[in-house]
């Protein structure tokens, strides 16, 4: 298949849609606004939905609920835009929701610069928000990697039904390299979506469903001591101290 000259931030784009992805929800920062200059141009075309919501804070909350209808969805932001987007990232993965993120990063701590650095490895891969949970992170190299992977990032989403984030920086995202989009072909042995809340109007009589938080913690975490309360253990804690 031929290549075509892409930036970087284009080609993540255009292969979200090549994936199936039909909804956006983002707000513009840079160095990342390529991606969704691209998917407002591009998504109605093919029968998608685009929306600039009024804050990051928004856009994710808007993801969460694509998500839970079931549909492939995408946000991107860069740095201080995915710091503000971290609770709602959470309660996607308290819900065991599928979702991609591109993180289109900045250097440093704040506002940060638009030039390349990794500032956000420890963020995405270690942590993010509250919870004790992880997200699936990808980082790509190049941008035929940004390809590969952000295709690879919508099946990945499905199959551990968790948000996937693709981590680039400034340079991967305004860098422009001739890629390859060659055509979708989705991972074997992807589980059917029978938790998606997709109404039961059209369904053939199936039970409403709902998506709620998981509790991580198991009931045996949450038992008291054997032999004496907790409280009984700290005060005696505190007669020995």
């Amino acid at each position: 298949m031929a290549r075509t000259l892409m930036k970087g931030n284009e080609a993540i784009a255009a292969a979200a849609i090549n994936a199936g992805c039909r909804f956006f929800f983002g707000y513009p920062i840079t160095p990342q606004n390529e991606i969704p200059e691209y998917m407002a141009r591009e998504l109605p075309k093919v029968g998608g939905t685009y929306v600039q919501a009024e804050s990051e804070v928004a856009a994710i909350n808007m993801v969460y609920g694509a998500a839970g209808a079931g549909a492939r969805v995408l946000t991107s932001s860069s740095s201080p835009g995915i710091s503000l987007m971290q609770e709602g990232i959470s309660y996607i993965a308290g819900a065991e929701l599928p979702c991609v993120l591109v993180n289109i990063m900045r250097a440093g701590p704040g506002l940060g610069g638009v030039q390349p650095a990794q500032a956000d490895y420890y963020q995405a891969t270690k942590g993010g928000g509250h919870g004790d949970y992880r997200v699936l992170v990808l980082a790509p190299a190049n941008l035929q990697e940004a390809v590969d992977l952000t295709q690879l990032a919508f099946d990945l989403a499905d199959k551990y039904r968790n948000p996937v984030m693709l981590l680039a920086d400034g340079m991967i995202g305004q860098l422009m390299e001739p890629v390859e989009l060659s055509p979708y072909r989705p991972m074997i042995g992807l589980p059917p979506k029978d938790w998606a809340t997709t109404g039961t109007v059209h369904s053939g009589g199936r039970q409403r469903g709902s998506i709620q938080a998981s509790l991580r913690n198991s009931e045996s975490s949450r038992k008291k001591p054997e032999g004496r309360d907790r409280s009984a253990t700290c005060r005696a804690k505190a007669a020995r101290g």
